[in-house]
């Protein structure tokens, strides 16, 4: 298992688009969905002489190690580690001392530096896929860049807004793969495709990524299969178009933390509800709201996350 996918370079000079699948090793679909995505772009000037792609692509595995065990992480989520002052440290440091995620990070960091160095674009965007381990609906989470809102848009789903505030989630790729961090122009959005092994999850990753390569200029539209917007605008049928966060509930180790079952994304809960049981007692909901990536799964410190819809 190879932590480059593969990438594809156009004739003509454009954005360089970086998509992550695997930034959690049980989380196949958006590897799979590369792997079929990159093969088709190599033989789409075959089959359609006057297509033309601008710009260059590249599929990256995220945590190459977990993915091989099939484990969302080894010692640490590797998407809660993307902080500044992480990345120094893993950075200036040796192998030797540091954890499985650590090396993870540091490979990926090399590769990405590597890819800007060589093609030096004027604007990269980073897409990064995750499923979740409920059922329900998909959606995309952007950054305040008014780029990055725009491309999640464009995905068909809803949008996740206040993620990244002070009461949403920290170290996320979305933190880091800004501008500030890269001297270039860097435009990260997230795109969560389904559940983890549903395999439509791995057409709707496929969708997200073609709709993404058209909203930046890479393939122009009429090359680009209406199927596609139709596989993720069915899927996001009746759901909010926005959604703002409201709430995560928290998990510590030793909390003993299970949900109840059969909750689904975008399920709507009530105040008052039961959520989930730990060792201290009953979880309930703490307002109306609608229940986001319930935790189904022994890893993760993120029990739930409850969202409002947002009327435009």
């Amino acid at each position: 298992m190879k932590r480059i996918i593969g990438r594809y370079t156009g004739k003509e000079k454009g954005p360089l688009l970086i998509v992550f699948g695997g930034m959690h090793g049980n989380e196949p679909a958006g590897v799979k969905a590369l792997d079929l995505m990159l093969k088709m772009i190599e033989v789409e000037p075959i089959t359609n002489p006057s297509f033309n792609f601008c710009g260059r692509i590249i599929g990256l595995i995220g945590n190459v190690q977990a993915m091989r065990r099939g484990e969302r992480f080894l010692e640490k989520d590797l998407n809660r580690a993307w902080t500044e002052e992480n990345v120094h440290r893993v950075k200036n440091n040796n192998n030797g001392t540091l954890d499985a995620e650590d090396i993870e990070m540091k490979e990926l960091l090399e590769v990405i530096e590597s890819e800007i160095e060589d093609y030096q674009p004027s604007k990269v965007v980073m897409l990064d896929i995750h499923t979740t381990t409920a059922y329900g609906g998909i959606f995309s989470i952007a950054t305040n860049n008014p780029e990055s809102i725009r491309i999640a848009v464009e995905l068909h789903a809803p949008v996740i807004t206040k993620m990244l505030d002070t009461v949403g989630l920290k170290g996320t790729s979305l933190h880091y793969f800004i501008t500030e961090n890269f001297g270039v122009e860097m435009v990260p959005v997230v795109f969560e495709a389904g559940q983890h092994n549903e395999l439509l999850s791995v057409n709707r990753a496929i969708a997200a990524i073609t709709n993404c390569m058209r909203t930046i200029g890479c393939v122009r539209a009429n090359d680009v299969e209406n199927r596609h917007d139709s596989i993720l605008i069915e899927y996001s049928s009746g759901l909010p178009k926005v959604a703002e966060l409201i709430m995560i509930h928290n998990v510590n180790p030793g909390d003993e933390f299970k949900m109840q079952p059969d909750y689904k994304n975008f399920q709507a809960v009530e105040k008052g509800e039961l959520l989930a049981l730990d060792k201290h007692g009953e979880i309930r909901a703490d307002e109306d709201g609608l229940i986001l990536m319930p935790l189904y799964q022994k890893q993760g410190d993120d029990g739930f996350f409850l969202v409002r819809r947002i009327e435009y």
